[in-house]
């Protein structure tokens, strides 16, 4: 597709730089860089050079083995993958959704949104504070020895306190809910297989108020970060894109379990309102392009140029109506105002989005925790199989479910045969969604820092600044935090070596 900056027209006539690997994501990328013999840059590309095949070894397993196996895609979100998965095979097992005649029982479906808001909660905190406020926080020009959380504990020990401790509250949720903090157990097709005891019900509970409190912290942390340099916070990655998540159907009211599917344009007039994810291959088409392991999904009736969008916290906070909860709404409309009623668009207005989502997770979690069906109900529901033996001619079951995940908006999709294997798998994973956006933010960085002046880390690190704001789970498997090895190198039209930047393991670089 002719995006600009994607493709030079004679790329062996031009330098080449690589940040290889891109640093404080999840899982491995490196970005690619083509320059002109005036250091002007012709080509941007963020690669992703991990293949999981995930969607091909899942097929030919038992399905209730799925929810479990799905959340090795992710070191960070698995719970977000154990859900959908879980939501999806309901239908094999003959769960209906939302208004059926099989519905969830109201324990799971607690337990669930439970566990669900508690994986929310714990991701963006880890994101916010262990990941992005080293760069906010001291600039990103700044001695990259300073930029992790020990940086940030030495110089302002109070916020790396509460955000350590606002992921710590998150995983005891999960803990909680699932069974252990990463990789747990506790949903299955048609229910869950615990419920909330006394003792962890009694520990969240404690410090409910008290989380609450720091999460508006947080939110009026990164509102304080805006204020400060309001040109840089704006426009710095500013990428114009349609805006698409789950709202909560009826009053379009931020939903991160189950809703529907909403895009605005990129203006912020709405596009599409109360779409099924049932018919998600209705609405979305993924493109493959050579040089990347990951797809380009766009809306399928608009084409590959102009269908693109971008999910997660900064789609979500201006696609829906309101926030149903009273202090992330009031986040919600002064971010709105700041803006003064202009879609928001720059990476870096992702992180201030992310904190209001971390302020709504918290009040959803408080809220819940005052649900008798957390500690007594049905665990798993009775309902008769839809499909298989006696069902359609082939003998195979489908399921399809969403959900928002910390990143953004994630789909299941699973066929299971008569035998109860899997037989077809499709996922789109957020970072999925985000990547032509994401790619958008690479060229619109490098054209603004990068032409014609010299290398320095404090430029490469502007790179990675915008590709973290959309917190990219690139592998969906294991975490590399950022301390990660870097070595850039500027080659001549004809090869020679004209310069080399090597950043080690603990941060030092040298020429």
């Amino acid at each position: 597709m002719p995006f600009d900056l994607e493709t030079a027209a004679h790329p062996e006539r031009l330098r080449r730089v690589a940040i290889d690997p891109v640093s404080r994501v999840e899982g491995h990328g490196k970005v690619t860089l083509l320059l002109d013999e005036a250091g002007r840059v012709q080509q941007a590309r963020l690669h992703i050079v991990e293949f999981r095949g995930f969607e091909q070894f899942i097929v030919g397993r038992p399905y209730w083995e799925v929810p479990v196996m799905v959340q090795r895609l992710c070191g960070i979100c698995p719970v977000s993958h154990h859900l959908a998965a879980s939501k999806a095979l309901d239908a094999v097992v003959g769960v209906t959704g939302r208004g059926g005649a099989h519905p969830l029982p109201a324990s799971a479906t607690a337990m669930r949104r439970l566990m669900h808001y508690g994986q929310v909660m714990q991701s963006h905190a880890l994101h916010f504070f262990h990941l992005a406020s080293p760069d906010l926080l001291f600039g990103f020009d700044s001695e990259p020895q300073r930029r992790h959380i020990v940086g940030v504990a030495e110089a302002h020990p109070e916020i790396a306190r509460q955000g350590v401790l606002l992921r710590q509250y998150g995983q005891e949720v999960i803990r909680a809910t699932a069974g252990k903090r990463i990789h747990g157990t506790g949903s299955v097709p048609g229910g869950v297989n615990r419920l909330l005891s006394d003792d962890d019900h009694a520990l969240l509970k404690g410090q409910a108020a008290e989380r609450i409190a720091w999460a508006e912290g947080a939110v009026a942390l990164a509102a304080r970060l805006h204020e400060s340099e309001p040109a840089l916070y704006r426009h710095f990655g500013e990428v114009p894109a349609m805006m698409l998540s789950l709202v909560r159907p009826g009053d379009g009211a931020m939903e991160l379990y189950d809703g529907v599917l909403r895009v605005r344009h990129a203006d912020g007039s709405l596009l599409l309102d109360g779409h099924s994810d049932q018919r998600y291959l209705d609405l979305i088409e993924e493109e493959v392009r050579p040089w990347s392991y990951m797809k380009f999904p766009y809306l399928r009736a608009l084409g590959p140029e102009r269908g693109w969008y971008r999910v997660g916290p900064l789609a979500r906070v201006q696609n829906c109506s309101h926030i149903p909860t009273p202090r992330a709404e009031a986040a919600r409309q002064a971010f709105v105002a700041a803006a003064g009623g202009a879609v928001a668009h720059g990476a870096l207005s992702t992180h201030w989005a992310r904190m209001i989502e971390l302020l709504y997770a918290m009040e959803v979690i408080a809220e819940l925790l005052d649900e008798p069906a957390l500690r007594a109900g049905e665990l798993t529901a009775s309902a008769p199989r839809q499909g298989g033996p006696g069902g359609d001619s082939e003998g195979e079951r489908e399921g399809i479910a969403s959900i928002e995940a910390p990143c953004g908006t994630l789909i299941h999709h699973y066929r299971v045969g008569r035998d109860e294997l899997v037989t077809h798998c499709n996922l789109i994973v957020s970072t999925t969604h985000n990547n032509q956006a994401m790619n958008e933010a690479v060229r619109a960085v490098a054209r603004h820092y990068f032409d014609g002046r010299a290398l320095t880390e404090g430029l490469l690190n502007r790179i990675e600044v915008a590709i973290r704001a959309y917190d990219p789970c690139l592998s969906c498997a294991t975490h590399a935090l950022g301390r990660m090895p870097l070595d850039v190198q500027l080659s001549a039209a004809d090869g020679r070596p004209l310069d080399r930047l090597l950043r080690d393991g603990d941060g030092r670089c040298t020429r």
